[in-house]
């Protein structure tokens, strides 16, 4: 049984971040309020789940000492309720033990991703546009908002690189399974002998950092403006609107051309920097977590291959995970159900974690 004392404090701090937040000293501090808001978010369904549990205990306790009461029709229709909650109990139990593993605070940020081209040539250029429209339905399915941010299309269609943002709950922590090499094996539709091909893009998820999160010193940023070199006759590409951002002391560079606003475009590459940098700085700071997480199915090493997407087969096969649980439709999958693809991942990454308290 899991300790009644700790789901008390646990219960205790929800209520003391509520009340915390509707202080007006806390209501004007940014990077407060950012932090107490992300620790509220994760608490929440935690708090949720102690209550039905906690009610099915006390019920437990109220339905046994009906059943050991003298009257024998109270006590025969007590004992068949206990026995149900009996069963439920450590299922629930398991719930909430699982929901009581500490949390990468990251989890509850809004997500930056960047799908780039692979190995393929042009096919990949699709492949990635595939992939972009996938996370496009799961996004929506999720009720997320998708911001494009900033797109190189394909010479045959696709994208050699698209970034985008997604914003709603939990975004970061669901799409961060998705970081590494998808492969996919099809018959490309430039393929007039009907070949299999094998190409390839990469999926980037980092947690979209606030402004309290990463201070960028203007003096370090060197920002270029030129003329879009999008499609020509659009008005996007009369002005200099396109920003290209560089960050001195790290070398990264970030380009925006997408909006006809200049100001507009250096927000978004000012976001996508941010974020950068951000996973830099985590990085340096967690190396020994990281070095652990290195060893489990949510790791965002960007060159492992991670899955494959086989057209002739109808298959999506997810290399992290063993069994039956690696394989998933084709036919579902790229039409942007992912969710049980990343339940299986999760489940996983649980079951490792718990091995290890």
């Amino acid at each position: 049984m899991i300790n009644r004392e700790r789901l008390s404090a646990i219960k205790a701090r929800f209520e003391e971040i509520q009340n915390q937040m509707s202080r007006p000293e806390v209501a004007t501090d940014p990077a407060r309020m950012a932090e107490l808001g992300r620790e509220h978010v994760s608490l929440r369904a935690v708090v949720d789940v102690i209550g039905q549990y906690e009610r099915m205990l006390d019920e437990r306790v109220d339905l046994q000492q009906l059943a050991d009461s003298g009257e024998a029709e109270i006590a025969e229709m007590a004992q068949l309720e206990l026995d149900e909650i009996e069963e439920k109990l450590p299922a629930k139990e398991k719930e909430l033990t699982l929901l009581l593993l500490p949390k990468d605070p990251e989890d509850t940020k809004n997500a930056i991703v960047e799908i780039r081209a692979g190995t393929g040539g042009d096919e990949a250029s699709l492949f990635a546009g595939d992939l972009f429209r996938l996370y496009s339905k799961f996004a929506e399915e999720k009720g997320w908002r998708l911001e494009e941010m900033e797109s190189s299309e394909g010479t045959v269609g696709g994208f050699k690189e698209i970034i985008f943002s997604l914003s709603g709950v939990d975004a970061f922590g669901t799409m961060k399974y998705e970081s590494g090499v998808h492969r996919v094996q099809r018959v490309p539709s430039t393929e007039s002998a009907g070949r299999i091909h094998t190409s390839a893009a990469t999926v980037a998820v980092l947690p979209e950092a606030e402004e309290v999160d990463v201070h960028i010193d203007p003096n370090e940023l060197k920002i270029d403006v030129y003329r879009s070199s999008g499609p020509g006759g659009q008005s996007v590409n009369t002005t200099d609107s396109a920003v290209r951002i560089t960050h001195i002391p790290t070398g990264l560079v970030v380009t925006c051309q997408d909006e006809k606003s200049q100001h507009k475009n250096k927000d978004k590459a000012l976001r996508v920097l941010r974020s950068r940098l951000y996973e830099i700085e985590l990085e340096k700071k967690n190396s020994e977590r990281d070095a652990a997480r290195r060893s489990m199915v949510s790791t965002g090493d960007r060159s492992a291959k991670i899955r494959t997407y086989n057209f002739p087969q109808g298959r999506v096969t997810d290399h992290r995970l063993e069994g039956d649980a690696k394989n998933y439709a084709l036919e579902k999958v790229i039409e942007g159900d992912l969710d049980p693809i990343i339940s299986a991942l999760r489940t996983a990454e649980n079951a490792e974690r718990m091995s290890k308290t």
